[in-house]
């Protein structure tokens, strides 16, 4: 499916006065909207706005087809995965596994949990793979800084807490961090925290500084009356280093833009110096994906830039994720769910064709975590009253 090209840009609408959502629809809208955003930026990450203006013959603004037509199968450096027709990738894949995770804990997580739950899902029950067109491992499927996972805590007996360190620094961590920000609704402290500790099985460094920023970013969204700029005040109260460097330098352009046409150099231009992939994304720089305390992860302050180019709006928010090029799959995948999450509709249409073609029930893990989500929250409650009170006796109030 090859889209026609828009005569010009179409700039975001302005702020609506968005009916608080309650939290099963934050749930639904943050979950479904990351992985409409995954299958329509899938089919052409990797590449420039210039080439994908080009190849499309005008911007993406619905869900497109491979980018070599029925050559996928065998063109590099796509083959051997279907990339488009609504396909979503690992990153909707290692999402739907930690709701799982979730599922079977039924309370916070940590990295132990990656290790005694996660780990043994991803290399041990077959699941429908979009992209392979055929049931498989999802250890199959996934990129080689996830299945550091498997080799570092199955095989290697890491700590799972130090697992993560000596991995690439990606956004590998950050990219199915939606359900812990979820989990802790309304309280990004709490769900930085957690990404932070789940996190450390899989990244270090300024990856796992994305996974915790953006886990904060989701729950920040939920909060009623959120909007795109106090999701942003969020991420930087919590954000260290060179992430929140990126995150302030990124959002500090986004801010002059209304649509994503013209915001999409200028938000790459901003990222630049913080990004360690380098101009080529397909040939990254000797210096990439190493620790650092000045760098960070690119996808996550592109993602937050695009939401405030599109005031939270998920269709413009996605859209411009897309076309931006590079990892838009991942960009997209975190715009997506902070948009949903928000209380913006994620488009019907949209949301239908990539579960059929999926062959997911995009709609079941949102189900899911919303019951595991009351669960948790309810045992926060009591813990923290039996904490109140036997802080009290210690502390009588004077």
């Amino acid at each position: 499916m090859t889209p026609a090209s828009q005569p010009a840009p179409v700039p975001a609408p302005a702020p609506a006065a968005v009916p608080d959502a309650a939290l099963d629809e934050r749930i639904t809208g943050a979950l479904v909207g990351a992985a409409v955003g995954d299958a329509l930026g899938g089919p052409v990450e990797g590449y420039t706005p210039e080439q994908i203006l080009e190849r499309h013959g005008g911007r993406v603004h619905g869900v497109v087809g491979p980018w070599n037509g029925d050559d996928w199968r065998t063109a590099r450096p796509i083959a051997p995965y279907h990339k488009g027709d609504g396909h979503v990738t690992d990153d909707t894949l290692m999402t739907h596994a930690l709701v799982r995770v979730y599922d079977r804990v039924r309370d916070h997580l940590d990295a132990y949990a990656v290790a005694e739950h996660l780990v043994p899902d991803m290399m041990t029950t077959p699941r429908w793979i979009p992209e392979l067109e055929a049931e498989a491992l999802p250890l199959q499927r996934v990129f080689l800084a996830e299945k550091w996972l498997v080799a570092r805590i199955h095989y290697g007996h890491i700590d799972p807490r130090e697992a993560g360190t000596g991995n690439i620094v990606n956004c590998g961590a950050a990219m199915y961090m939606p359900p812990v920000g979820l989990v802790n609704a309304a309280d990004p402290r709490g769900a930085y925290a957690e990404a932070l500790d789940v996190a450390g099985a899989h990244q270090s460094s300024y990856g796992r500084e994305a996974a915790g920023v953006f886990a904060a970013a989701v729950a920040a969204a939920c909060t009623p009356g959120a909007t795109a700029e106090s999701v942003i005040e969020a991420c930087l109260a919590l954000a260290k280093d060179g992430t929140r460097a990126a995150i302030e330098s990124v959002c500090e352009v986004a801010r002059r833009h209304t649509e994503f046409e013209s915001a999409l150099r200028p938000l790459r231009e901003a990222v630049t110096p913080f990004d360690t992939v380098g101009p080529d994304y397909r040939a990254p720089s000797l210096g990439a994906r190493r620790p650092s305390r000045l760098h960070a992860i690119e996808e996550l302050p592109i993602a937050l830039g695009m939401l405030l180019v599109a005031r939270g709006d998920y269709r413009h928010t996605v859209l411009g994720s897309v076309n931006y090029g590079r990892d838009c799959d991942s960009i997209a995948t975190m715009s997506g769910a902070l948009a949903g999450a928000l209380g913006s509709d994620v488009p019907s249409d949209w949301a239908k064709t990539v579960a059929e073609a999926s062959r997911l029930d995009l709609h079941a893990p949102a189900r899911t975590l919303t019951d595991v989500t009351l669960r948790i929250h309810d045992q926060d409650v009591r813990r923290r009253r039996a904490h109140e009170s036997a802080f009290t006796a210690l502390a009588p109030v004077r």
